[in-house]
């Protein structure tokens, strides 16, 4: 029996540079064709680079560590050096107590552990007038090599997004760096291996700096300079040298600073560029550079942090569908998809020609760019536009630090006609690994999954954005109730890590947590406001940071890395940010209430558990709501949504306590959960379950979802939420919250037939009604357009897509029975007069696939394959029968 451990990673990453934690995690995969197998334990070792599994250089060997998951291993070893190369290998011994040999050596390497090290200083240009645009600045160095280069790594930030040069290299490329963090307290940097364009003699490194996040626009009112108005940029270059000599090289004060041929650039707003301008001499170490003059040197307090996410950067180039001539005579290209990106235009060579390329989501009725969809506001016209004035020499243009939610480009200013070679559409989105596949007999279903996939990779950018389009905030309740679904579509533990990195950062004093993270209200804005404005303003968001559902992401989200990964370090790093957030919601319930609720006292003794003040977004954006709608329900809707998030999530964290072995949190927070939830049943449950609340699907979903009825109660508000869904047609009623468990909820409680029937149907409000009239994303709002055809909100906003995750544990019927898939649950859902459903997704073990087909005989087949290191409880047929399978390739036949 061969067993083999392959595909080796720290921190999620595969042989990766700039580690930036003095504890790096460790995972790999088995590989084997023995059926059966389990890991029972596994032992780790780690050395110097070039050194050797044994003495000196040995710098931890763990011993035989007892763990049946091939992930979650922490270096436990000698302190780790900065910047220093390591070599790691594995073994593991499978449920006979059988050895497997040691894998090949991976490698990783760390980036600037310790703070001291850092002695690159921050550059700036000159001071920013009061009327400054936003124009990027050119920073350039030079360095003299005199001797062979053996290694060199540059480590790199900045205030803004930036591009590193070395000689005419572009080092960068086209990622959108340094992601986006709390600035105001930690930037980002990144480490580059430069070792091969390095030349004896004089070199030349440049860096550009854009807006960015930093500077540059965001959120619904389009501020800018929310984090400071000083672009900087920030280098460390190591050089290890044939001759035993090491250099350091870093950004100071004999660095210039200048402009260049992007004239401004905003991550919203879009890029201007003249492309007349020469940048040869920029790159050009011997060059004089006139027009740039010596930096500024800044100081900052913000802590550097090595990045430990893929950066967002190209994924994939998109040809054209369709280039068409609109009524006005304006060339509109169609790429036949929604996404997030830039165009990559040919330019012909005809120098001053001025083109506008402009990015919209939908075209209008006439056949014209559709620019009026997002405009709240006569002071903001639409945006996403580039401007480039074309150069004497045909060439390639594609903006650099921008981003732009869009399928179709308007361009204007060229006569000649467009060809499907001269233009292609740049997919930028944070490079995550694909995780799941989905294939059935109904092309709408397969069509519903390609649009999901194509609403996260648009939106999980710099942070999880709501759209690509309008605010492109990092909302918390958005990514709380599609993290599930993320989950199946790619490797997100790392991306929702850093997330929650920076909500905890963000998290008020009182525990409350910003409705999106990063927050928008940043300490430099908050300093240039006057004490009374400033006092208001920290109310607002105080307000603004108690919203149930939103501010629960800080619970939930760590508990769906538990769930999906069986990541249990994430849950001991949000420990402090989970409980604060608890306890502030416990606080407000005890000592807050609304006049009529002190007076009326509906829940008695317990009414001291029911959360009934405060802001709450509510439901949000169920069928047919208007924005009046919205506001009243978040009023009046409140108590009955704040007080069941507060007793869920009291109970997960019971649990999540239970899991770290805190006793006495345990107890504490299952107390308080036993609470909540009898006050909920007080408050709000009526009729013995028959009418919850305000009466409507979501009150029924969430209080069966979770667990906060009796058994009976239980079965007459299951009862009553299908009276309702027949009511309105078979046609869903549920807004952000309460969609993502809609079809869960009736399938797992006996009704599988009306989650089939809201699953396939077509007209409005539904997931195919949007297939059906073209989408190629996922829709913001459940109408998409009005009356009169005109666009309604995103048309690329992933939040009703969660729906995807039920393709997979509901048709295809592959879920997580124990965290990270030690366990997995094969349960295939067959109804929906599908015939044929396929699914695969990659856990931490390996892939798990589940696919079934009826026969013409009504014959029903299931194939499953279980990774190596799992088990797996499969169940079918009505019956309900139950089969413990080991790894390895399983099938079964039912009449």
């Amino acid at each position: 029996m061969a067993l083999h451990l392959t595909d080796l990673r720290v921190n999620s990453l595969t042989e990766p540079i700039g580690v930036h934690t003095p504890r790096p995690e460790f995972s790999w995969k088995i590989s084997t064709s023995e059926p059966g197998i389990l890991q029972s334990a596994c032992a780790l070792q780690v050395c110097r680079d070039g050194g050797r599994f044994e003495g000196a250089d040995l710098l931890w060997d763990s011993g035989r560590i007892p763990s049946d998951r091939p992930f979650g291993i922490l270096y436990q070893g000698h302190r780790l050096q900065s910047r220093k190369r390591y070599l790691w290998r594995v073994k593991m011994w499978d449920n006979t107590d059988t050895a497997s040999t040691w894998s090949e050596p991976a490698t990783f390497e760390t980036g600037i552990l310790d703070p001291e090290l850092w002695t690159a200083q921050w550059v700036t240009g000159p001071p920013p007038s009061p009327h400054a645009e936003d124009t990027p600045l050119y920073f350039r160095g030079q360095l003299d090599v005199t001797a062979e280069v053996v290694r060199a790594r540059a480590y790199v930030s900045a205030l803004g997004w930036y591009r590193l040069f070395v000689n005419s290299t572009d080092v960068t490329g086209n990622a959108l760096v340094p992601r986006w963090t709390p600035l105001d307290e930690i930037v980002e940097y990144q480490t580059y291996d430069v070792t091969d364009l390095l030349r004896n003699g004089r070199n030349a490194l440049g860096v550009v700096v854009a807006d960015g996040r930093y500077r540059g626009r965001s959120g619904a009112f389009a501020r800018r300079a929310i984090y400071g108005d000083q672009l900087a940029a920030f280098v460390q270059l190591h050089l290890e040298l044939a001759d035993g000599n090491t250099e350091i090289v870093t950004t100071d004060h004999t660095w210039r600073a200048g402009t260049g041929r992007i004239l401004h650039s905003d991550p919203m707003y879009g890029e201007s560029a003249d492309l007349r301008i020469s940048e040869s001499e920029w790159l050009d170490p011997a060059a004089p550079l006139p027009g740039f003059t010596p930096v500024r040197t800044i100081t900052s307090k913000r802590q550097l942090v090595g990045e430990a996410v893929a950066r967002v950067q190209e994924t994939r180039l998109l040809e054209p569908a369709a280039i068409t001539r609109t009524p006005s005579g304006k060339q509109l290209v169609d790429f036949g998809q929604n996404f997030a990106g830039v165009t990559r235009i040919h330019l012909p060579g005809r120098a001053g020609l001025q083109l506008q390329l402009t990015h919209a989501e939908l075209t209008t009725s006439d056949g014209e760019l559709d620019t009026l969809s997002f405009v709240t506001s006569k002071k903001r016209p639409w945006y996403q536009r580039d401007k480039v004035v074309t150069g004497p020499s045909a060439t390639w243009y594609q903006p650099w630090f921008t981003i732009h939610g869009f399928r179709y480009v308007e361009i204007d200013g060229l006569d000649e006609d467009l060809r499907p070679e001269d233009v292609r559409g740049v997919v930028l989105s944070t490079d995550l690994t694909s995780a799941g596949t989905f294939e059935c007999s109904d092309s709408r279903l397969e069509q519903l999954h390609r649009n999901v996939e194509w609403s996260l990779r648009s939106n999980f950018v710099d942070t999880a954005t709501d759209c690509p389009t309008r605010e492109r905030s990092g909302w918390t309740g958005d990514l709380q109730i599609f993290a599930p679904t993320a989950t199946m579509f790619a490797d997100v533990q790392a991306y929702i890590r850093r997330y929650l990195a920076n909500l905890a950062v963000e998290q008020l004093p009182s525990g409350g947590v910003p409705p999106y993270v990063p927050s928008e209200q940043s300490a430099h804005q908050m300093g240039k406001l006057n004490p009374f404005t400033r006092f208001a303003a920290t109310r607002v968001l105080e307000a603004l940071a108690g919203s149930a559902g939103w501010g629960d992401a800080a619970v939930l989200l760590p508990w769906t890395l538990f769930r999906y990964y069986g990541d249990t370090e994430i849950l001991r790093q949000q420990w402090s940010s989970m409980t604060r957030w608890v306890d502030r919601g416990a606080r407000v319930a005890a000592t807050k209430s609304r006049t009529l609720r002190r007076l009326r006292k509906p829940a008695g003794s317990l009414e001291k558990y029911v959360l009934d003040t405060g802001f709450h977004w509510g439901e949000w954006i169920r069928p047919g709501e208007t924005v009046l709608d919205k506001a009243r329900d978040a009023m009046t809707h409140r108590p009955v949504v704040a007080t069941a998030y507060l007793a869920y999530s009291s109970r997960i964290l019971s649990e999540i306590a239970a899991i770290l072995g805190y006793d006495t949190d345990a107890r504490r927070y299952g107390e308080l959960a036993e609470h909540v939830t009898a006050a909920y049943r007080a408050a709000f449950v009526r009729d013995g379950g028959r009418r919850i609340g305000r009466d409507r699907q979501d009150d029924y979903v969430r209080s069966i979802a979770f667990e906060l009825l009796s058994s009976a109660e239980r079965t007459r508000a299951m009862n009553r939420l299908a009276e309702l869904v027949e009511a309105a047609d078979y046609h869903l009623d549920t807004g952000f919250l309460s969609t993502p468990m809609l079809l869960p909820t009736l399938a797992d409680n006996g009704r599988a037939d009306l989650a089939f029937r809201l699953l396939l149907q077509t007209t409005s409000p539904a997931w195919l009604y949007q297939v059906e009239r073209g989408a190629t994303t996922i829709w913001e709002s459940w109408e998409g357009y009005d009356a009169d055809g005109n666009g309604l909100a995103s048309h690329n906003h992933y939040a009703f897509g969660s729906v995807a995750a039920w393709l997979y544990e509901g048709l295809a019927g592959i879920s997580p029975a124990e965290p990270g898939y030690r366990v997995i649950r094969i349960a295939p859902r067959i109804g929906g007069g599908l015939t044929r459903v396929a699914a695969s997704i990659h856990t931490p073990f390996g892939r798990a696939a589940s696919e079934w087909r009826i026969d013409e005989d009504r014959s029903v087949h299931l194939r499953v394959e279980i990774p190596p290191g799992t088990e797996a409880l499969v169940t079918w047929d009505s019956a309900g029968t139950e089969r413990r399978v080991g790894s390895g390739t399983h099938e079964i036949c039912w009449q």
